[in-house]
């Protein structure tokens, strides 16, 4: 087991946080926060500008000449079947995510606060839609797959360490790279990894707790969530021991296909027609104001700025800091594809389906405000989704099937972190010991439990903003070594 500088380096940060958020949580969320809005009214320019640069740099790579580059040797074949490396990539990207927010990020724009409209109006219900699809559709993966795509190149082609350090061996050279330069990059991707993943953890016990109170009346209390944080951790840690080739490709799959059966059950019972419209709609709003959005800071609109920066440049913060983990992770599952390959499936594919599930789960949480059935705007975030299946045909079946989608998301959002942790702190071994996966395991949990018992879950999400700012710069110069480095090597 080879253990670097970088997994001490972590450890010492995370319990330094853990002491912090545990003794003075009012502190930590304060001082985040007034960090925060600097960064958001300062840097949302910025954001804007790399986030969009991703994806202009994805559209060039899959039609130039170096679409053809293979991601490992030319003999490599995929490790993973199309359906698996989907599923994988699509678990680890979005998870529990896409589940916590397609009805509640809709029904908030559609009735709280809407990016332009008045809220219930009817334009403010289809902008739900269309900013819901720009938040979770290319802007997002196309950060995902440069990061992605460099570490893949640099690991399977080049055949580096596949640490983010090693990507920027070109620029900076391997010594800086080597020394301590390059374990404050490494221990900086490590701690947007954790904190991003504990925080999704927190999230994620919150929606098994309101789904199982709806179910069963369980106690919405911290040490029922806690049971619930303990029992995925077991499991998680226990899908981690398999390996990377039978327990999360197994999980992933599974779950992609029940996710997709619960999406056709509610298309089928909700209303269908609505879904339809909205979603063909959705697709053109999306594509049709495409510029105007990801450029768009209401520079003379103080009021809907606060909009901007609380949706648009947090999710832009907010994908840029898990990028080290999601782009390792897809990394790692993408030997012996083409660029152009890889970018189609990380770019494409995601988007669509996003697309999809916000289409289904909003339009049939929105049909039942709109039709005054339920203040479905009026619940916790947590028990949008389950406040809505109590209006549906098959409710019950449907909430017993989310709460396992989400709680097989859980597991394989943190079983993929584990996996991605052990890589970064043991020189970029591709397969990680189990006993360094189970270190990282129990401290993701432990980090979550702490945090959420001591209320410093806002404190957590504000560091990930900010460790996102410098991880934005990290991520150009990754971009920039990768050109480099083809163009040198045709």
């Amino acid at each position: 087991m080879h253990i670097t500088n970088v997994f001490w380096y972590a450890v010492i940060i995370c319990v330094a946080i853990v002491l912090w958020g545990s003794i003075a949580p009012e502190n930590l969320n304060q001082l985040t926060s007034s960090m925060t809005v600097f960064i958001y009214n300062r840097f949302g320019w910025f954001y804007m500008f790399v986030i969009i640069a991703m994806i202009v740099l994805c559209i060039y790579l899959m039609f130039s000449r170096f679409g053809s580059i293979k991601l490992g040797k030319e003999d490599d074949k995929p490790e993973f079947s199309l359906t698996a490396w989907f599923a994988m990539l699509f678990s680890a990207g979005m998870g529990i995510g896409l589940m916590f927010f397609t009805t509640a990020e809709t029904i908030s724009h559609a009735f709280k606060s809407a990016p332009n409209a008045e809220p219930g109006t009817d334009q403010a219900i289809v902008e739900a839609f269309q900013y819901a699809a720009f938040h979770w559709g290319f802007h997002g993966w196309g950060l995902y797959s440069i990061v992605g795509l460099v570490l893949a190149y640099f690991k399977f082609h080049q055949g580096s360490s596949g640490l983010i350090s090693a990507t920027l061996e070109p620029i900076f050279g391997k010594k800086l790279m080597r020394g301590q330069a390059g374990s404050v990059i490494d221990t900086l991707a490590i701690f947007a990894t954790i904190v991003g993943v504990a925080s999704t953890l927190g999230f994620g016990s919150a929606q098994i707790n309101s789904g199982l109170s709806f179910l069963f009346q369980a106690p919405k209390t911290f040490w029922f969530q806690l049971l619930i944080l303990v029992i995925a951790t077991g499991l998680f840690i226990l899908s981690a021991w398999t390996g990377i080739g039978k327990g999360i490709k197994y999980l992933s799959t599974i779950n992609m296909i029940v996710a997709i059966l619960l999406v056709i059950t509610l298309f089928i019972v909700g209303p269908s027609m609505y879904i339809l419209n909205m979603f063909t709609t959705t697709i053109g709003n999306y594509f049709g104001n495409f510029i105007e959005m990801s450029f768009d800071l209401k520079p003379v609109h103080t009021e809907k700025r606060q909009w901007i920066n609380d949706w648009t440049i947090f999710y832009w913060a907010w994908w840029i800091s898990w990028a080290p983990f999601v782009g390792m992770f897809i990394a790692r599952v993408s030997k012996g594809r083409t660029i152009r390959q890889f970018i189609a499936g990380v770019l494409l594919a995601p988007t669509f389906v996003t697309i999809i599930f916000f289409s289904v789960f909003g339009i049939s949480a929105i049909d039942l405000e709109q039709r005054g059935i339920t203040k479905l705007s009026t619940l916790a975030t947590e028990t949008v989704t389950f406040g809505m299946y109590e209006h549906y045909p098959l409710g019950t079946l449907m909430s017993f099937v989310t709460v396992f989608v989400i709680a097989v998301f859980f597991i394989t959002s943190a079983d993929s972190a584990t996996f991605v942790l052990g890589m970064f702190s043991t020189g970029g071994q591709l397969n990680p010991a189990n006993t360094v996966k189970i270190i990282w395991g129990l401290t993701l949990s432990a980090m979550a439990a702490i945090v959420m018992y001591f209320g410093g879950i806002g404190g957590f999400q504000n560091m990930l903003i900010i460790a996102a700012l410098p991880f934005s710069i990290i991520v150009i110069l990754m971009a920039v070594s990768f050109y480099k480095t083809v163009k040198e090597s045709e």
